[in-house]
């Protein structure tokens, strides 16, 4: 059978449905046929077992989530300033607040991922990766602070969306205004 991106990507993007409305007990083969409306056995021509699959959804994830080539271009030759890192957190939380499915379907993978091993081998692979982009990003960007402020504000946005898609404390307060304070906390000023 000819290997179909694209109904590849109809398929990932069936299992993160699953996955947001279902959690992770839900996802099966059969489950993303049925959510795919493909024949039975399609989702395992392309994905052969669970860890295939979830490892394809993580990548689905990834593609979902990542900023736009525009974006990226028109901030690229800007001095680093404060305002622009705020520019590119806010950029992060607007983006996977955009695709609530998308990030419940990450957060399912990440509590699973304390459960089963294939699922943490992908989501930490996945994680390591962007980390070390986003902290190779950070210093030849010229932005101040390295892997521990990264990673504190990737625990700190984490937290902020999953407030946001779920009970918010502050469900009236824009997330704008929790990105520039945790900027103003976090990054130190020149």
């Amino acid at each position: 059978m000819a290997r179909n991106d694209e109904r590849r990507a109809e398929l990932a993007d069936a299992g993160l449905t699953i996955l947001a409305t279902e959690g992770s007990r839900g996802l099966t083969h059969r489950a993303v046929d049925r959510m795919a409306g493909v024949p039975l056995g399609t989702t395992s021509n392309y994905f052969r077992d669970r860890a295939a699959l979830v490892g394809g959804l993580v990548e689905r994830i990834g593609q979902r989530i990542a900023p736009t080539e525009e974006f990226l271009a028109s901030r690229a030759n800007k001095p680093p300033t404060r305002e622009l890192f705020t520019e590119y957190l806010q950029n992060i939380v607007d983006r996977l607040l955009a695709e609530p499915h998308v990030t419940l379907a990450l957060f399912e993978l990440r509590l699973e991922s304390t459960r089963r091993p294939e699922v943490a081998e992908a989501i930490s692979r996945w994680q390591r990766e962007g980390f070390e982009a986003d902290v190779g990003f950070n210093i030849a960007a010229g932005f101040p602070g390295r892997a521990t402020e990264i990673a504190l504000f990737h625990h700190a946005i984490d937290g902020l969306v999953l407030d946001q898609l779920t009970s918010p404390l502050l469900g009236e307060t824009p997330t704008t205004v929790f990105v520039e304070r945790l900027v103003e906390a976090l990054l130190p000023r020149e």
